[in-house]
């Protein structure tokens, strides 16, 4: 009871609230916040990842700024019901080159986390260009004009550049080649000079179906086409179950 009676002046008393709470924030802050001044890398470090290829990078430029991450988030939580839809969870280690990264929960449309490989090129060109031709009910608009859109390839290793003063671990050769490697990445026909070894499970192919060029549409969908694609996730699961 003598605790009780102590307490109910604790609450009573504005002044002497808010200094105690104001105590437990801090001791609470300083639990939370110190230890990490002492990681090195608060992100798990998984196989298989790597930067985004420049051609890559070009499209995630174009989904970032089409808006694409209104609609669709890349971030499937570890539930049941997200996890039997849209595949294994993502992990942290997956968005550690993003900036900024393209999580959320907001889904008009379907997450996109894992979405490299279950369509076509020619199924995304065309989703992308008429929507409802391939999905009926879709309230998406058309971006039909990527198609005509020609990649600015000038200045990409700038780019690089700036992604690398971020921490992206762009070498010299990768930012040296950034402009060439966009060309050869989406035109199977030019020599790639290095281009798969700079970057490994890459997809060399002309993606939306115009060789002549280098498009909006080839950047995007080349995105697309990488997403969920780089970790070995039966491996990170055998790795999970052994510890």
């Amino acid at each position: 009871m003598a605790f009780l009676d102590q307490h109910k002046k604790l609450e009573r008393n504005v002044s002497l609230l808010f200094v105690f709470s104001l105590i437990a924030v801090l001791i609470g802050g300083i639990i939370e916040i110190v230890p990490l001044f002492y990681v090195k890398n608060t992100i798990e470090k998984v196989e298989g990842m790597r930067p985004y290829t420049p051609l890559e990078l070009a499209g995630r430029n174009i989904y970032v700024r089409e808006g694409c991450y209104l609609c669709h988030s890349q971030m499937i939580r570890p539930f049941r019901d997200e996890v039997e839809r849209y595949g294994h969870y993502s992990l942290a280690a997956e968005s550690m080159y993003d900036h900024p990264f393209q999580w959320g929960s907001k889904r008009t449309g379907p997450d996109l986390a894992r979405v490299g490989g279950r369509y076509s090129d020619e199924w995304h060109v065309q989703h992308l260009a008429h929507p409802q031709s391939v999905v009926p009910e879709s309230i998406m608009p058309s971006y039909s004009f990527l198609k005509n859109a020609v990649v600015d390839t000038k200045h990409f290793a700038d780019h690089l550049k700036a992604n690398r003063a971020v921490g992206v671990p762009y070498s010299d050769a990768m930012i040296e080649n950034a402009s060439a490697d966009i060309n050869a990445q989406a035109n199977p026909d030019v020599d790639a000079g290095g281009l798969e070894e700079r970057y490994a499970k890459i997809s060399v192919r002309d993606f939306d179906g115009n060789p002549e060029q280098v498009t909006e549409m080839d950047a995007l969908v080349a995105y697309l086409q990488m997403l969920g694609t780089l970790v070995d996730l039966e491996a990170y699961k055998q790795n999970e179950n052994l510890r």
